[in-house]
């Protein structure tokens, strides 16, 4: 056997003590500190959605004229922006302005999602909720709004959320 790639037996032993060391280590931190996300008499409300705003602007005809500028392969009759509107919420709690934001949409061209994510903790209890969204710039004040009085219970965790086939607005 070649002395070179046999192990002694105390090296051995000292790396089997060292990774039973680690696996006990692992196995007291996988176990403390416990964690407690919300307080004995706490609750949660979560505010979270992506959602594509309207168009900035309605599609246009296309002149003859402008038409006959462009190359044949970009001869299009229609010309729709693909800008869209930033969506903007409300949430108040209790009669409390409690979250406000205007949120852009992403990508390069500003035609994609608008993305909303919020966390307020409050007390478990009755709690009055109302939320506005806008998602159209040409329109003035909120296209969607909800209002209704909720019971939290604790460690409860509400998520609101924006669901165009349920009808805009939803609290799970």
């Amino acid at each position: 056997m070649n002395e070179k790639n046999s192990m002694k037996p105390t090296t051995f032993i000292g790396q089997v003590l060292l990774y039973g060391l680690f696996a006990v280590l692992i196995g007291v931190f996988s176990q403390w500190p416990t964690y407690q996300p919300l307080g004995p008499d706490q609750a949660m409300i979560k505010l979270s959605f992506s959602h594509h705003g309207k168009t900035v602007s309605e599609c246009r005809a296309t002149s003859a004229a402008e038409l006959a500028k462009l190359p044949p392969n970009m001869r299009a009759p229609m010309q729709c922006p693909r800008e869209r509107s930033p969506v903007k919420v409300e949430l108040d709690v209790d009669g409390v302005a409690s979250y406000r934001r205007v949120s852009m949409p992403s990508g390069l061209s500003k035609d994609g999602a608008s993305a909303v994510y919020h966390r307020l903790q409050l007390p478990a209890g009755p709690h009055r909720v109302d939320v506005r969204m806008s998602d159209d710039a040409k329109v003035p004040g909120f296209g969607h709004v909800h209002s209704s009085t909720v019971v939290l219970k604790p460690a409860q965790i509400l998520v609101i959320d924006f669901d165009a086939s349920k009808g805009g607005i939803t609290l799970q």
